[in-house]
């Protein structure tokens, strides 16, 4: 089944949207769902990577001028992850496109049962700053999955964040998106050079995403963070669960 410049373009709208409402790039949802409209497995998994990059920076704007980006939190993540990310995505020259696609459906539900599971917004924030151990090994890791997913790494990010730095939600949904928009520039630098990237899906994806991931990011700044999070579990569970029963 090939893929429409319809289908292409509603699969970018709902992500944009929910890329900028949750604070992430919105690729690990795209990859699964473009190739369920019909786009080949590689090109689905790379081809949203250079869309998602303006939809995010206008959306880590929203979330910056309400003051909920982590500034220090930010520097590291993009110090350790941006090499680390170029590492991931040559990697993807002796892995097919088929794992990949599994492999983001299954990362994408666990993370939702996390959410849904363990809540974060009620935890107390961390009493003192993580240290530049933990900000660096934390964003290598993300940076090498991000590469290999062909993903900007927001749906990793925010949940580590929460988790891992016990950030608050919104600040680490902000903090997430500005890193993302970095993080995914070396990435598809790299699968533009190996051919990955077909730019007619580029092209219908963005220009269905950019404005959406505006609207979804002033809305997850008004939001409540409860409500916010436990949305966030429950769509990343039932989207990863149904991926996966068709994949």
């Amino acid at each position: 089944m090939a893929a429409s410049t319809v289908s292409i373009s509603a699969v970018g709208a709902f992500v944009g949207l929910v890329a900028g409402l949750f604070g992430k790039g919105g690729s690990a949802l795209a990859t699964p769902l473009l190739h369920l409209a019909g786009v080949p497995a590689l090109i689905a998994v790379a081809s949203p990577l250079p869309a998602t990059v303006p939809g995010t920076a206008l959306a880590a704007l929203t979330y910056s001028r309400q003051g909920f980006i982590d500034r220090r939190v930010l520097g590291w993540t993009i110090a350790g992850g941006l090499p680390a990310t170029v590492i991931g995505a040559l990697a993807t020259r002796w892995i097919g496109g088929g794992p990949l696609i599994v492999i983001t459906d299954v990362v994408v539900a666990g993370l939702g049962l996390r959410f849904l599971l363990r809540p974060t917004v009620d935890r107390p924030a961390r009493a003192t700053p993580p240290g530049r151990v933990v900000l660096l090994t934390l964003a290598v890791v993300v940076g090498l999955i991000s590469g290999l997913l062909a993903n900007s790494g927001g749906f990793l990010l925010a949940p580590l964040f929460m988790a891992v730095l016990g950030m608050p939600l919104k600040p680490a949904l902000g903090t997430s998106l500005a890193a993302a928009c970095a993080l995914a520039v070396p990435g598809t630098l790299v699968h533009v050079a190996l051919g990955h990237v077909d730019w007619t899906v580029v092209a219908a994806f963005g220009l269905a995403s950019i404005p959406l991931s505006v609207v979804g990011a002033r809305l997850g700044t008004r939001s409540d963070a409860r409500l916010l999070e436990r949305g966030y579990g429950a769509l990343l569970t039932g989207m990863g669960l149904a991926l996966l029963a068709v994949a």
